[in-house]
C-alpha cells in the first residue's frame, strides 16, 4: 500500500507525543501500512526533529536550480544562436 509521507510523519508524530519508543513505532507502523513503509533510522530522524521542537512536517524547500518547463521555447532559443 503507497502511503502518503506526510501522513506517515504525522503518524510518527502520534507516536512521538505518546512517548513511544522508536523501534516499537517501526513495528507498528510497518505492520499496519506494510514491511517497507518506515525505518529505524527514519523514525528515529523525525523523533530527533520532533525533540528539537520542529513539527513541521512538510517537505522543506528544495534548493539549487528550479525546474523549467518551457522545454520548447528553450530549444527554440538554443537553435537559433
Amino acid at each position: 500500500m503507497e502511503v502518503n509521507k506526510q501522513k506517515v510523519r504525522y503518524i510518527l508524530q502520534f507516536f512521538f507525543d505518546k512517548v513511544e519508543n522508536a523501534s516499537q513505532v517501526v513495528e507498528i507502523v510497518n505492520g499496519v501500512y506494510g514491511a517497507d513503509t518506515v525505518t529505524a533510522n527514519y523514525v528515529k530522524f523525525w523523533f530527533r526533529r520532533f525533540s528539537s521542537g520542529i513539527f513541521d512536517v512538510k517537505d522543506a524547500p528544495h534548493t539549487g536550480r528550479p525546474v523549467v518547463e518551457n522545454v520548447d521555447k528553450i530549444s527554440e532559443i538554443i537553435e537559433f544562436d
